[in-house]
């Protein structure tokens, strides 16, 4: 397993996030997605943030990111919500007609922590640390 550091600390912090489309419009295509990964990769950087995985439907994108400790995960994501929709809907027109007042991100969003081995191994290594 592999960490991050910087000058204070060792860290490995990952995201599966996953972003709706407004009333779930079924807007997003292998082209929309693409030029919405672009987006994301080009914000990354300016919140220490590393694109790992993206997917996407019809309706939402999945996504994973590696953050550091002092990541704004809220700011980020308005940050890029905001942009992404104002870009998206300059380029591709056309998906106007078919989202509701304008609207392109759902307010809401999924953010899972994610660990490199299961909980319950975690688990068992802190109870096991009073017996070292």
């Amino acid at each position: 397993m592999s960490y991050n550091s910087n000058y204070h600390s060792v860290f490995d912090i990952n995201y599966h996030m996953i972003f709706c489309i407004k009333y779930r419009r079924e807007v997003i295509n292998d082209e929309i997605s693409n030029r919405l990964k672009e987006i994301f990769e080009k914000i990354c950087p300016k919140y220490n943030i590393v694109l790992k995985e993206w997917e996407h439907d019809a309706d939402h994108i999945h996504m994973l990111i590696n953050a550091m400790p002092n990541t704004e995960l809220s700011k980020f994501v308005n940050t890029y919500r905001s942009a992404s929709s104002r870009l998206i809907k300059k380029e591709f027109p056309e998906i106007r007609g078919r989202l509701w007042k304008e609207y392109f991100w759902s307010r809401s969003y999924l953010a899972v922590s994610v660990g490199g081995a299961p909980s319950e191994i975690i688990k068992k290594y802190i109870q096991n640390q009073k017996e070292v």
